[in-house]
């Protein structure tokens, strides 16, 4: 690169904001930061949060985004406590609220460890020194010890073993399950002390009363188990059992109330449920538990106390969320907040009631705000320069399907939008099936939908049947009918805009990743006539190899299937986008990760190949990202993929089309910038 493009490229990534009026580029979705935790201390004086931070490919070698640690004081002002390169996670409070504590890897460690850091300034000090590192921790009330999880330690002889090269992969047997340990922290000396229980701890949580813990354990340490099998143990800090929750399903938060009598938890009420996402509450004891909101047309993602005899959660209903309050017996159900285009994705809460929490609106990320007497006020602003910056309007839409249920969706306009003018589209679908979009911040490296809008198209995120956000029927009416009525919801969405005098239909382009994905290939494939353009991102094409495949081959059966492959292979069949491949025109572009254990990248391979052997095959490209999983993490990665997906669409939907663009790629900067 000479110096002038060098110069203008790096003006471009870090200009001033006052210069930045044209629309959001894709540099800036690059360089855009979030907070993702917030942790209030006890209290309620302080907030401490994360702030993610995405790396600068001009002077920064690739990886994953930085985490950095920054905390709020009495004076509502924030000052960085851990920045620069690091990667801090997993923040929370010592119980006295003198320091916080944090899992990230310093110095010679060789895992992950359990930090803490005064609040009142001075060095951070590691508390563990887990061979294997910690996963999670939860002090004991007194601050006296803590309950870590942390896998053991592999023995000598195997190291050595594995140190000369006998590092085969056993599959699906060798995994190493996840334990239970005590530390006390009143003598320097102390070693952990292993808490004998069945199973693979995954999170613990010592009660407010000290004399228990609730301990959830999966039958193995395997993805299947600790999506579908999550149980509730509640045991003596020496391990006696007191009591049990067999909860069926998947299991999401627990949260213990003050006085240690009642234990809520985000659960289900049937192993076929999608979602965890049914407001639960059970004795600190154990036993059966109880929904406090059935028939609720939402998905309860977040809970925490106010106090003995009241939670506060974070239900998201439609595009939007609220925060709710409820009485453990199910009484004084009512709303705490809530506010159209406020999107609400954790909460923390101090003794006093004072109530922290992460949110992003249309406008912004996630940002800290703090909730006092009912009303947010914001304390954070992690990109100053998007007040600079002209964004699309963003709309929620409903428009009824082709069998008359409502579905909603959110629709970026063009930022050139002229009355009368037909615009082209990108219709970006959510994968799961059972996720949903909100009416906060939707833009992101493979949904740039500010930039798509800068550059004249229509960006639209509908909610298809089987999302979540709107109950338990809602979403299992797309289950055992796979790539049926809820793939035609997307054309059904489509039309409506096209009848709405919004959309040219000849320019109308899909992509998603993982379900939305597989959305994808079904667009380009069963719905060819439709597409213009595809971006598959770590999509399925072949519904039987998938299943053999996935690492949670229980979860598709019990959750979205519901039929193995030998009891109806025509329905595998016929859900599977390669079944369509001689038909297929539509140009697209694959992508995937090689190391993705959730869809094989064979999926996109086979796509691939079976659309290369047509005797008139459509445009199609495959690339794949070395060593990302299932939806790329390191900054290269996700800055190639942010070029290819609109560079595709670009060319298909208002360029020349034809052969597929160049393969090579201009980055903006040369390797040894």
């Amino acid at each position: 690169m000479n110096i002038h493009r060098k110069i203008l490229f790096l003006i471009i990534l870090f200009m001033p904001s006052l210069l930045l009026a044209e629309g959001m580029t894709l540099e800036q979705i690059a360089k855009t930061r979030a907070v993702t935790q917030v942790a209030i201390s006890p209290d309620g004086e302080r907030i401490a949060y994360v702030r993610m931070v995405p790396r600068d490919l001009s002077r920064e070698d690739d990886g994953g985004p930085w985490t950095q640690l920054h905390v709020i004081g009495p004076d509502g002002n924030s000052r960085p406590y851990i920045t620069g390169q690091v990667n801090v996670g997993n923040i929370g409070w010592k119980p006295d609220g003198s320091a916080i504590t944090f899992l990230t890897r310093r110095g010679e460690d060789n895992a992950r460890q359990l930090y803490s850091i005064p609040v009142d300034g001075g060095e951070a000090t590691r508390l563990t020194d887990m061979p294997a590192g910690v996963a999670g921790y939860s002090f004991s009330p007194n601050g006296d010890q803590v309950a870590l999880i942390a896998s053991e330690e592999i023995p000598s002889d195997e190291q050595r073993l594995i140190d000369k090269g006998f590092s085969q992969i056993v599959y699906e047997e060798d995994w190493r399950p996840r334990r239970l340990w005590t530390l006390s922290l009143n003598d320097d000396d102390a070693e952990p002390d292993m808490v004998e229980i069945f199973g693979s701890v995954q999170t613990v949580h010592w009660s407010p009363a000290g004399d228990r813990l609730a301990v959830v354990v999966t039958p193995r340490q395997l993805v299947d188990d600790t999506l579908m099998f999550q149980r509730i143990r509640i045991i003596t800090p020496t391990g006696d059992e007191i009591g049990r929750v067999d909860n069926p399903g998947k299991l999401g938060q627990i949260a213990w109330s003050p006085d240690g009598a009642y234990l809520s938890l985000l659960a289900t009420e049937s192993i076929h449920d999608t979602r965890e996402g049914r407001l639960m509450i059970a004795s600190g004891d154990g036993g059966d538990w109880t929904n406090l909101i059935p028939g609720l047309e939402g998905h309860v993602w977040n809970v925490d106390w106010l106090a003995d005899d009241e939670m506060i959660f974070v239900s998201h209903e439609g595009t939007e969320t609220r925060l709710g309050r409820i009485a453990p017996d199910g009484t004084g159900h009512d709303t705490f907040f809530q506010h159209d285009g406020l999107i609400f994705s954790s909460i923390s809460v101090a003794s006093d009631g004072r109530v922290a929490t992460v949110a992003s609106a249309s406008e912004h990320p996630g940002e800290v705000f703090v909730i006092d007497d009912a009303e947010p006020t914001r304390l954070t602003d992690s990109n100053p320069w998007l007040g600079d910056v002209q964004l699309a309007r963003q709309e929620v839409i409903t428009y009824p399907a082709a069998d008359g249920l409502e579905i909603e969706g959110i629709l970026f306009w063009p930022l050139d939008y002229r009355e009368g003018e037909r615009y082209p589209l990108i219709l970006a679908v959510h994968g799961g099936p059972e996720a949903h979009y909100s009416n906060g911040w939707l833009t992101t490296y493979n949904l740039p939908a500010h930039h798509a809008a800068a550059e004249g198209y229509f960006m639209f995120y509908p909610n298809y049947r089987g999302s979540t956000g709107r109950g338990v029927e809602f979403t299992e009416t797309s289950q055992g009918r796979p790539a049926k009525e809820e793939f035609d919801d997307l054309v059904d969405g489509v039309d409506y805009l096209i009848s709405r005098g919004l959309v040219d239909p000849d320019r109308v382009g899909i992509t998603g990743g993982s379900y939305g994905g597989y959305a994808s290939a079904w667009g380009a494939t069963y719905y060819t006539e439709r597409f213009a353009a595809a971006v598959m991102n770590v999509g399925l094409s072949d519904k039987i190899s998938m299943l053999g495949t996935s690492d949670i081959p229980q979860e598709l059966y019990l959750v979205h299937y519901l039929t193995w492959p030998w009891e109806d292979w025509d329905m595998y069949k016929k859900a599977s986008p390669i079944y369509y491949a001689q038909q297929a025109q539509t140009p697209i572009l694959i992508l995937h990760g090689d190391a993705d254990p959730r869809v094989d990248p064979t999926q996109s391979r086979i796509l691939y190949r079976y659309l290369t052997l047509q005797e008139d095959p459509p445009p199609v490209r495959l690339g794949l990202y070395r060593g990302e999983g299932h939806g790329n993490q390191r900054a290269a990665s996700r800055w190639d993929y942010s070029l290819r997906l609109m560079r595709w669409m670009d060319h298909y939907l208002k360029g020349e089309g034809g052969d597929p663009p160049p393969y090579r790629i201009d980055y903006g900067f040369d390797s040894d910038d």
